[in-house]
């Protein structure tokens, strides 16, 4: 029997589990590619290749050198940069292709969150008097809060922030999820923290913080996610699956 090749763009949850369900399948050849941006990664169930492609040609040429049949993108909902990628080197090669993004999270009775489209205008919306700020976007576009040192910040990441910020109060905290809500309402308890910056990654394992923010009527400044609209989309591992065995019936093969 052939094996169908299914690349897999990963780093999140989901992805994992996504593999962990193919790679029980003898129908499919998986291989799970990661971004290479964590020190430690998890051990996953499949083999996987880190590091870029060298953008949309480099991974267009990637697809079709290795003869895949399918392409999931189930990278991390603020992966742009790739995912832009993928849908212009699925378009290129004509290949299968679809995302896997679990929903973002929705605004409840009692949050008080503020909605920005990057982190960039996060930090201006922090606005001018010196507040108590929990970052809690992972470290690589904590540089933008060096347009507002006036604020004292609690910045949470899986690797270090290298190098450190360029303002005068920061303390860095190193830490990998999931963050239950008690733990949260207690971290932001214990730094008087007056407003948190987060991306609205959706799913359980950060949610923690932001229930904690409703409980104490802390401010959130979230960021929102900006995809392409045009990109087919599912929000759970059984959807993908279900997908995955509607590309590869039969009668998709014949093209009825």
């Amino acid at each position: 029997m052939s094996k169908h090749r299914i690349l897999i763009l990963g780093g999140t949850t989901e992805a994992r589990h996504l593999a962990t369900a193919l790679a029980d399948r003898a129908d499919c050849d998986l291989l799970l590619s990661l971004a290479g941006r964590t020190a430690e990664p998890l051990a996953q169930p499949v083999p996987v290749r880190s590091g870029g492609f060298g953008g949309s040609d480099g991974l267009a040429e990637f697809l079709k050198t290795e003869k895949f049949d399918l392409m999931i993108d189930a990278t991390h909902p603020f992966a742009a940069r790739i995912s832009q990628n993928a849908a212009m080197a699925a378009k290129r090669t004509e290949i299968p292709f679809f995302a896997l993004r679990r929903p973002g999270w929705e605004r409840q009775a009692g949050d008080r969150w503020i909605g920005v489209a990057s982190v960039a205008e996060a930090a201006g919306a922090l606005g001018e008097t010196p507040r108590r700020v929990f970052l809690a976007i992972g470290r690589q576009e904590a540089f933008h809060f060096e347009s507002a040192p006036q604020h004292h910040y609690l910045i949470r990441s899986v690797d270090p922030v290298t190098p450190p910020l360029g303002v005068p109060h920061a303390r860095y905290l190193l830490a990998t999820g999931p963050f239950e809500e008690e733990a949260e309402w207690q971290l932001l308890m214990d730094n008087q923290i007056e407003v948190i910056v987060a991306k609205n990654s959706g799913g359980k394992a950060t949610y923690g913080k932001i229930a904690a923010a409703r409980r104490l009527g802390i401010e959130v400044v979230m960021v929102e996610r900006q995809e392409p609209a045009d990109v087919r989309t599912v929000g759970t591992v059984e959807e993908a699956l279900a997908l995955v065995d509607h590309l590869f019936s039969p009668e998709m093969n014949r093209g009825v």
